[in-house]
């Protein structure tokens, strides 16, 4: 391809539209369903924007999800390709090495896990309401809440000791709530991962010798060194913390930004599971994932050369009028099931149940205990964080 040819290829949109923090880029809706797609490495790849194309190659295993073989699509302040994941970390691995560890956590997942930590959300929710009603308004929505829920979940998970949670949320917050080169120095990142590596490690040496009933635990029966079982530990705090806290504070303020399909929430409990998927839908927090051809595909009437990186918009795939009518309208009652923000295919989020049980837990609680809730200053006021990788906020006073 010729210089002239590359030029005109358009890069990866990130602005979103003024006014409307949670819709997509709207240049994404001139976009094709599948097209050419400029990356700040040099490297030109594809975009696919609609639930289709996404899905199909999110199915298919000439695909990978290898991080030393993608071209992000955003700058991030590296240089250079990335290293391949580190044993453990299977978010970063293809067939049959995925397949291995997916397997051993998802015995984990069980129904009575699931229950014994939906138990714990609703105790954990609970005990963070009343200290918000004690300590009275206006109050941090993100310190008082958001964060709280699910940190105490992944410490339920991980079996961290209550007197060690205080240095684990510490490290955890930098290593989730920071991107390297953005937010904290390249350096200062990778030592808290290094450090939370060491204290998980320190944690598999517990439980492989006194074990209890945690998902750690759990996996210390395998035959899972204790380096794959630390970083299968960091994989599961980076997919569950930021994620969640992020989904529970932008929930909230989607629905306060919605007063009338707050008011249909309230009215009728039972629409709680279709809230959550259309809140799903409505966010999709990880608007952008990526993956690599292995080989030469055809899909959608294109050649995807072998090598090519695909970046997949989930966030505007979440809005394909094909599948939801006024996509960029929240609606609490629709049925969403069909979005895709776990993503599709056999690297689908494997925690997104219990991710729902939290958010369908959390945020009822939250707007029942204070029938009044709001915003304690102007939505501009607000500091969105995250990055192009993935939505979030800073801080979000609230009262009631």
């Amino acid at each position: 391809m010729d210089t002239t040819e590359r030029s005109d290829i358009p890069a990866l949109p990130v602005e979103r539209p003024g006014g409307c923090p949670f819709d997509p880029p709207a240049e994404l809706r001139e976009r094709p369903a599948l097209g050419r797609l400029a990356y700040p490495d040099g490297h030109i790849g594809w975009l696919a924007t609609t639930r289709d194309v996404t899905r199909a190659v999110l199915a298919d295993p000439r695909f990978s999800i290898r991080y030393d073989l993608l071209h992000l699509p955003y700058e991030t302040g590296t240089v250079g390709p990335y290293p391949p994941a580190e044993p453990g970390d299977f978010t970063g691995m293809d067939a049959p090495e995925h397949n291995r560890y997916r397997r051993l956590l998802a015995g984990e997942f069980t129904v009575r896990r699931i229950r014994k930590l939906t138990q714990r959300i609703e105790e954990v929710t609970a005990a963070q309401l009343d200290e918000m009603e004690r300590v009275g308004p206006p109050t941090d929505l993100v310190q008082a809440f958001s964060l709280p829920v699910p940190t105490a979940l992944i410490c339920e998970m991980l079996g961290v000791p209550f007197e060690d949670q205080e240095e684990f949320l510490r490290e955890a917050i930098v290593i989730t709530a920071s991107r390297p080169g953005e937010t904290i120095s390249a350096e200062d990142w990778a030592k808290a991962v290094t450090d939370l590596q060491a204290y998980i490690g320190r944690l598999v040496e517990k439980k492989r010798a006194h074990p209890t009933d945690d998902m750690l635990s759990g996996l210390t029966k395998s035959d899972l060194t204790d380096q794959e079982l630390a970083n299968i530990g960091v994989m599961l705090l980076g997919a569950g913390l930021e994620t969640t806290s992020s989904m529970i504070s932008l929930g909230t303020w989607t629905l306060l930004r919605n007063p009338e399909q707050l008011a249909a929430l309230r009215a009728d409990p039972g629409k709680t599971e279709s809230a959550v998927e259309e809140l799903l839908r409505y966010l999709t927090i990880v608007p952008v994932i990526i993956r690599t051809a292995l080989e030469d595909v055809e899909l959608d009437g294109q050649l995807i050369r072998k090598g090519e990186s695909v970046t997949l918009h989930l966030a505007q795939a979440n809005r394909d009028p094909k599948y939801f009518s006024s996509p960029d309208t929240l609606d609490v009652g629709r049925d969403a099931v069909s979005q895709i923000a776990f993503s599709h295919g056999i690297h689908q989020c494997i925690g997104q149940q219990l991710a729902r049980v939290e958010l369908r837990v959390a945020l009822p609680a939250l707007l029942n205990r204070f029938p009044n809730l709001r915003l304690a200053v102007p939505e501009e006021e607000i500091v969105l964080g995250g990055t192009a990788s993935m939505a979030g906020v800073k801080n979000m006073p609230v009262t009631w």
